[in-house]
């Protein structure tokens, strides 16, 4: 009764300024505080308008252009409507290629996704020196720029010098000796996947490892006195805590795997015969390499586009998981 007294009071009594007097409305500092927030984001709104929203809407009206070698010399602006679009959506190239994508995302993300929570799970379990080594080599293979990881992993796959050849032939593979990698779809799409999940797994195993250390040790101990496994203790305990942190990470994850392309263009360039393409390098070999800049900027936007379906798929999955999480409480 008393709480519930003075919080009639509180909420009756006129509050007062300085001296006792009301406090002023309507001022210049309250103006000038709530358009605070909004002036710190100008900058990057403008970085972000001027860097990426230009270079996005010269792309489109590029899209709706027929532009070859002819008119980028001439400087002639020849509109084709919606014809770009309708020839790469009605083209068996395209499907093609947007399915090897997305098969080729998938195998990735779950082959980082699976690896990396190990390794993850591996730093939590090791001791402090092992952790520290271990985790020095991830932060190394992390560092390692795309190009310079790229051009080693050109060099242990050399049909004629590759350290994998040469190793193979060692332990009795003769045949392995002079292997060209990027002979076949599928030994090129192993070698751009090792090199893939390489330079992934750092991102996800020390991220995983960094959340781990933010669950209480109690509920581990409760689980193990229940008679929980390994698994047990993995599905009931670590899993659900850091169940935004699957969400964003493999999202992300996605993101990078749909969308990479030194590590593929640099390895082959989309071959043998282009059956390696994914559609960064697919809109690249149609934009640049066959000089159809309107096809090659038609063909990203829709490669932006379905990230964006992707994106929206996600953000749907963060609102129900919020939401889910809200009616719990």
């Amino acid at each position: 009764m008393a709480v519930q007294l003075d919080a009639a009071v509180e909420k009756t009594a006129p509050r007062t300024g300085k001296g006792g007097a009301p406090p002023a409305r309507g001022t210049g500092g309250s103006r000038t505080a709530r358009r605070t927030p909004y002036l710190l984001l100008l900058p990057a709104l403008l970085a972000t308008a001027v860097f990426l929203g230009w270079p996005l809407v010269r792309n489109l009206l590029l899209s709706f252009q027929n532009l070859n070698m002819k008119e980028l010399i001439q400087h002639l602006t020849d509109w084709r409507g919606t014809g770009n679009y309708q020839e790469v959506l009605g083209s068996e190239q395209f499907w093609r290629v947007t399915g090897r994508t997305v098969v080729f995302t998938a195998v990735n993300v779950v082959l980082i996704m699976v690896l990396g929570v190990l390794i993850g799970l591996l730093l939590a379990r090791l001791g402090k020196k092992m952790r520290l080594t271990l985790s020095l080599a991830l932060v190394l293979a992390w560092a390692m720029p795309v190009v310079a990881a790229t051009t080693v992993f050109q060099w242990l796959f050399d049909s004629r010098y590759g350290v994998v050849n040469w190793l193979l032939d060692k332990l009795g593979r003769h045949s392995m000796a002079h292997h060209d990698w990027v002979g076949t779809q599928l030994s090129t799409f192993f070698v751009i996947t090792v090199l893939i999940v390489w330079q992934s797994l750092p991102f996800v195993a020390l991220n995983l490892y960094a959340a781990t250390t933010t669950i209480p040790r109690e509920l581990y101990e409760a689980a193990r006195m229940d008679g929980a496994g390994t698994w047990k203790v993995f599905t009931s305990v670590t899993f659900p805590f850091l169940k935004p942190f699957f969400l964003a990470t493999t999202f992300l994850e996605i993101i990078w795997v749909f969308k990479a392309f030194p590590q593929i263009f640099a390895i082959n360039e989309g071959g043998p015969d282009r059956l390696t393409e994914t559609l960064p390098i697919y809109a690249f070999t149609e934009g640049v390499g066959n000089l159809h800049f309107g096809m090659g900027a038609a063909i990203s936007l829709l490669t932006i586009a379905v990230l964006l379906v992707m994106t929206a798929y996600y953000l749907r999955l963060t609102l129900k998981q919020e939401q889910q999480e809200e009616n719990e409480l």
